[in-house]
């Protein structure tokens, strides 16, 4: 893997062993995440060029202005990207949601998840011929019949249960569901420790919750089992196990990556998780096989752009204050 201009990364091979659990997201306080004068949905650019679209899904308790560091990087590149509003009402809702959203693109696609939106890609791509490539950043990665909740519970290391806040909420039809937000003096600690106070703050007043349903609901398939992945594990994730994240990336035979991270890899470590994109953008053979998977480590790097704003992520039923430790 090409490594990130600031550290240079050490390689090494390792037994993979991903996998996921919630979700996080960031919040910046000057570009949108798709340049405003970037091709609308559906036009070809990118398609010509023989370079793919990129598909950036984020996760609970924001927007995708999460992305907005790793865009401008792809951008820069000559990249097609977009980066469309997972609208967090449960994993079938918004999978649909996103699968429609593919529809609209022409020519081949790679497809990023961070967190929850790991689930969502997983469920969205299946059976679209035009997804060439997905990549899990911090992310969930569930097989077909599983549920996210049952899943984050797998491994400890998590200390994202003790720190949800949970509010009812009326439906259309009058019944009752219930939203999920991080307590905001817990945000900073479970989801994005490496990132400034003042900007956690700011991300933590200002979430979006996710429907408790989105960890009940059962995953009806996982493209990952046909179109080829690559995985990123944050090792200082406090959100989503370390652990899990290995074991769900080992599973699907993912070429994966560590970075010395909180859950919020993609907006500390911009540099690394656009390299890993890259790396599947330009892929062409066909899915790797697990003894293939190079693992690389990258070490701390400082916050991403300037006004960046953070994220953070979510999930269920992991209580554990256990820190997993990487397997070397």
């Amino acid at each position: 893997m090409t490594s990130s201009p600031r550290p240079r990364p050490h390689k090494r091979r390792i037994p993979a062993v991903v996998a996921a659990l919630v979700t996080a997201a960031a919040l910046s306080a000057s570009a949108p995440a798709v340049a405003k004068d970037g091709p609308p949905a559906g036009s070809d650019t990118g398609a010509a060029d023989g370079k793919p679209t990129i598909v950036l899904v984020h996760g609970a308790f924001v927007d995708a202005s999460s992305w907005n560091a790793v865009v401008g990087r792809l951008q820069s590149d000559g990249y097609r990207v977009m980066a469309p509003a997972n609208p967090l009402r449960g994993l079938h809702a918004d999978s649909a949601y996103i699968a429609s959203v593919l529809r609209s693109v022409h020519g081949p696609i790679v497809m990023v998840g961070q967190s929850y939106g790991g689930a969502v890609i997983t469920e969205a791509a299946a059976g679209n011929p035009n997804v060439k490539a997905l990549v899990y950043v911090s992310a969930f990665m569930p097989d077909k019949g599983e549920v996210l909740g049952q899943l984050a519970a797998k491994f400890p290391g998590s200390e994202l249960n003790p720190a949800l806040v949970r509010v009812p909420f009326k439906n259309a039809d009058g019944s009752m569901g219930t939203d999920l937000y991080i307590s905001p003096d817990k945000f900073r600690a479970v989801a994005a420790e490496d990132l400034p106070q003042a900007a956690t703050s700011v991300a933590a007043a200002a979430q979006r919750p996710i429907s408790a349903t989105a960890f009940t609901d059962k995953v009806t398939a996982a493209a990952w089992r046909t179109i080829p992945s690559w995985a990123a594990v944050a090792t200082n994730d406090k959100a989503i196990a370390p652990d899990l994240e290995r074991f769900q990336a080992k599973r699907a035979g993912s070429r994966t990556v560590e970075i010395d991270s909180s859950h919020s890899v993609m907006i500390s470590h911009p540099d690394a998780i656009t390299d890993l994109i890259r790396d599947a953008a330009r892929a062409q053979s066909p899915k790797p096989a697990l003894a293939e998977t190079g693992l690389t480590t990258y070490g701390h790097v400082g916050a991403g752009a300037v006004g960046v704003m953070l994220i953070a992520g979510a999930g269920l039923m992991v209580i554990s204050r256990k820190r997993s430790t990487r397997t070397q």
